[in-house]
């Protein structure tokens, strides 16, 4: 403990009081690390979360800031204003390169950090199964950046279909491809939908809207495949009374420009196509292979340990609980990370007063998903299931339970409440207009789909330097 104490009074990039405390380091600002941080008691350590961006993101939310029913604010909170009144709590903005157990360090792009009890809730990243087509070619949906780049890219969309005369290419502009029918999928089709029945014909009185068309394709059989089948059929019919076109028991297997190729021989065009297949582990480097499952999660035992390394656990997404109910792990939900959190600050706190850590047990709430309005699906733990109205009353209740902050609370239920009685959306905004792989040059066969959309945010960008000359 001394010399961990010595190496942090050494270090230039922290800064930081209460360096005689035990330090608990937290990778990771998520579901996870927030409730372990909040009961954690820093009258006996002091903390330090680190993560690349200096705010929580509500991710279960991310669907409507990409659709311009929320602004990205009201899903997102300064982690240091979650935290403003904790004692011996401390942030870093900063991306953590690699874990040396051996010698307690985290190598991150401020500095090596020690620490005496490390936690890694790093939570997924996107998984585009090695494809780096489908990377290129097609929207993630797990940031807040990535949400505003895609409401961005689908307003430009609009633009530009009212200046091309091609028929074909301003199908192809008007045309969705969502890939993958799990939850974030499945509310992203159905949030094009309404805005597709009530809000974007009185936007572009010029466009015909019935011949925007939305598709899902799904790999398997099933949309919304972790819930039960009365669900999943459920979701099925109200997706298609949406008039959202599902592609069920197949994959994209290539994408070439606009062109969409399914794997069972069809073809869809699109400019818009967006990735919600998969996720895999967000995981640092430093981790010995056999630490790892093959879903890049850290195997870890019933207390959150990582196997094999004393003082360093892992939470949420990122960790895999072997038992006999989910021997792969328990699910990928905002429910098992909270109670993961809020487990382990128990466990620290015992720790440090001699008590024995105490395995982990989940309380499975049920599972929900939301595909419109006045529709969706619940899964309750005693096997019942729910649709319908009340389903969505209850998404609605849970989602706004979990959001952190009160004003967000209640910026979200007022855009909520505005939405539902005037069956508009009020952020529609190109902020800062998108153009696709702007970092890398285009193949020759993608120029044209670009270029259509990047000519109507230059023309909307020129119009006010025009209209003063």
């Amino acid at each position: 403990m001394d010399n961990n104490g010595s190496a942090r009074r050494q270090s230039p990039t922290l800064f930081m009081e209460g360096s005689h405390l035990p330090r608990v380091v937290v990778i990771g600002g998520g579901f996870a690390g927030i409730e372990l941080v909040k009961h954690l008691d820093t009258r006996r350590y002091q903390v330090l979360m680190l993560d690349r961006h200096n705010y929580h993101t509500f991710q279960p939310l991310l669907y409507q800031v990409a659709t311009a029913g929320l602004e990205p604010d009201s899903i997102a909170q300064p982690l240091r204003k979650v935290f403003a009144k904790k004692k011996n709590f401390h942030f870093r903005m900063a991306n953590v390169e690699r874990v040396d157990s051996a010698a307690r360090l985290l190598h991150t792009d401020i500095g090596a950090i020690p620490y005496d009890v490390l936690v890694v809730a790093t939570g997924t990243k996107t998984n585009y199964f090695g494809n780096d087509k489908m990377r290129q070619g097609t929207f993630p949906m797990k940031q807040v950046p990535h949400a505003l780049d895609l409401r961005s890219h689908i307003l430009q969309s609009f633009e530009a279909a009212l200046l091309q005369t091609d028929e074909a290419e301003r199908r192809a502009l008007l045309t969705f491809v969502i890939v993958g029918a799990g939850p974030t999928g499945v509310e992203l089709a159905g949030a094009l939908a309404e805005l597709r029945k009530h809000v974007l014909p009185c936007d572009y009185p010029e466009l015909d809207f019935s011949q925007m068309e939305i598709y899902v394709v799904e790999g398997t059989p099933k949309v919304l495949g972790a819930m039960s089948e009365k669900s999943s059929a459920r979701a099925k019919r109200y997706l298609e009374g949406f008039g959202v076109q599902l592609r069920l028991g197949t994959v994209v297997a290539e994408l070439d420009g606009p062109r969409v190729l399914l794997k069972d021989g069809s073809t869809l065009m699109s400019h818009n196509v967006i990735w919600t297949a998969g996720v895999t582990g967000n995981l640092p480097a430093g981790f010995e292979a056999a630490s790892i499952n093959k879903a890049n999660r850290l195997l870890v035992d019933a207390h959150g340990q990582i196997v094999g390394l004393p003082n360093v656990f892992a939470l949420g997404d990122i960790a895999a609980i072997a038992d006999e109910q989910n021997p792969n792990g328990h699910p990928q939900l905002a429910p098992v990370a909270i109670q993961q959190g809020r487990h382990l600050a128990r466990n620290l706190n015992g720790l440090a007063e001699g008590r024995p850590l105490k395995p982990f047990t989940y309380f499975n709430k049920g599972v929900m998903a939301t595909i419109g309005r006045n529709k969706a699906v619940i899964d309750l733990p005693n096997g019942w299931s729910l649709g319908g109205f009340i389903a969505w009353l209850g998404w609605m209740f849970i989602h706004l339970l979990y959001l952190v902050g009160f004003r967000n609370k209640a910026v979200v239920v007022t855009n909520w409440l505005y939405n539902y009685l005037t069956y508009d959306r009020g952020t529609r905004l190109i902020v800062r207009p998108f153009i696709k792989n702007k970092q890398q040059p285009a193949p020759a066969a993608q120029a044209p789909a670009d270029s259509a959309v990047v000519a109507a945010t230059r023309q909307a960008e020129q119009a006010p330097a025009q209209a003063q000359a």
